[in-house]
C-alpha cells in the first residue's frame, strides 16, 4: 500500500472518530438543574453524546417524581434524579422503567442538600434545635421522593412525629423565595438551590443531609422499559458516554472535592451554560455530592428508602428494590471503559 493511501485511510478513521460522520440516535433526556446532572452536561458538551451517535435533548422538571409517567409511557427515553415511591409503585405495577446507574449520592463530607430555616425564627428563639420543627411549614420537593426521607430523618433527630409539620411542596429554586416571604418556615433545596437561597439573606442553614443520613442514594439514571429493549445499542451508549462526562467532572476536583485548576475551570464553564444560575461563583460556593464514576448504587439506602414509605403507606404494591434494578448497561459500559483511575 503506498502512502498517499495510507494517509487516505488514516484520515477517513480519524473523521469517523470524530463522531462527525456517526449517525445521530435522538435521545430525550429528563434533568432537574441541579448541580448533579453535571454528569450529562459534560458528556454533551464535551461531544460524548455525539461519538456515540446520540443527539440528546434536555427537558427541565421541578422534581424527578414528575418524570415517572413520561418514562412510563415512553414519551421520555432517560430520567435523572432520584428514586420514589411513585417510581416503586409504577414499577409495582408492571410498567417498565429502570434504575440502571447512579447519578449522585449524599456521603459525609459530600451533601448536595441543607435544612434551612428561617433567620427571623432563630433571631426569636422559636428555632434552637431539631425539635423545634414541631408545628412548622417545611418545603420538600415532593411527596414520597428520596429527598422526603431526609426530612424526616430530621424530625427523627428531633423527635417531632411527622403529623406533627405541614409539608409543602415546590421546586427547589422557590423554596428561598417562599423562605423570604415567610410562605414557608424551613426548606430542604438541593444544590445550587441551597446557595442561591442563602444568598437571599434572611435563612439559616442549621443541618446537612448527611448529618442524618450519612450515606443516601439521592438520585439516579432512569431508563424507559422502550429505550432499554428496542434500542439497547444506543442504551449502552448513552451510558457510556454518561460515565466518561461523570469522570471528566470527578477529574476536575480536588481531594476535598473543590474544583481545580483548568479541568475545574471548564466544568464550572459547563455548569454555567446549561445550569439555571449563570454566576460562576455559585458553582463554585459549595461542594458537591458524590457523583460515582462508575455508575455504583448504594442500594441498601434505597431499601431504607422503600421501607420508610410502605411504612408510610405510600406504597401501594407488593415490590422490592432489586425489581427496578438494571445495572447491565453500566456492566457493559465498564468492560470497556474498566474502573475509574483519577486522571
Amino acid at each position: 500500500m503506498n502512502f498517499s493511501k495510507l494517509a487516505a485511510y488514516a484520515l477517513a478513521a480519524a473523521f469517523c472518530w470524530s463522531g462527525a460522520a456517526v449517525a445521530q440516535t435522538k435521545v430525550s433526556v429528563g434533568v432537574t438543574g441541579s448541580a448533579t446532572d453535571v454528569g450529562l452536561w459534560v458528556a454533551d458538551k464535551k461531544g460524548f453524546f455525539r461519538e456515540e451517535g446520540v443527539e440528546v435533548t434536555f427537558t427541565t422538571f421541578d422534581s424527578a417524581a414528575r418524570m415517572i409517567s413520561l418514562l412510563g409511557t415512553n414519551e421520555l427515553d432517560v430520567g435523572a434524579g432520584g428514586h420514589s415511591a411513585g417510581l416503586f409503585n409504577a414499577v409495582g405495577r408492571g410498567i417498565d422503567i429502570r434504575i440502571v446507574a447512579d447519578k449522585s449520592q449524599n456521603v459525609t463530607g459530600r451533601g448536595s442538600q441543607k435544612l434551612l430555616v428561617r433567620q427571623a425564627l432563630i433571631d426569636s428563639g422559636r428555632y434552637k434545635s431539631f425539635a423545634d420543627l414541631k408545628g412548622m411549614k417545611i418545603a420538600g420537593s415532593a411527596p414520597g421522593s428520596a429527598a422526603s426521607t431526609v426530612i424526616l430523618k430530621f424530625l427523627e433527630k428531633g423527635g417531632v412525629n411527622p403529623d406533627d409539620i405541614t409539608n409543602v411542596y415546590m421546586s427547589f429554586p422557590q423554596m428561598g423565595i417562599a423562605m423570604q416571604n415567610g410562605a414557608v418556615d424551613a426548606a430542604l433545596p438541593a444544590e445550587p438551590a441551597v446557595s442561591s437561597a442563602l444568598r437571599l439573606g434572611g435563612i439559616v442553614s442549621v443541618g446537612n443531609d448527611y448529618d442524618v443520613y450519612p450515606v443516601h442514594q439521592i438520585s439516579e439514571i432512569l431508563y424507559a422499559g422502550k429505550f432499554a429493549t428496542s434500542k439497547p445499542e444506543v442504551a449502552r451508549k448513552f451510558m457510556r458516554a454518561y460515565l466518561r462526562g461523570v469522570r471528566a467532572h470527578n477529574d476536575a476536583l480536588g481531594p476535598d472535592g473543590a474544583f481545580l485548576g483548568e479541568k475545574g475551570d471548564e466544568i464550572v464553564s459547563i455548569l454555567t451554560e446549561y445550569g439555571a444560575f449563570k454566576d460562576p461563583k455559585v458553582w463554585r460556593s459549595f461542594i458537591f455530592s458524590a457523583c460515582g464514576p462508575d455508575g455504583t448504587l448504594h442500594v441498601p439506602s434505597m431499601k431504607e428508602d422503600l421501607a420508610i414509605w410502605r411504612q408510610q403507606g405510600l406504597i401501594e404494591v407488593p415490590i422490592e428494590v432489586e425489581k427496578a434494578l438494571d445495572t447491565s448497561f453500566v456492566e457493559w459500559a465498564l468492560k470497556d471503559l474498566g474502573p475509574y483511575v483519577k486522571k
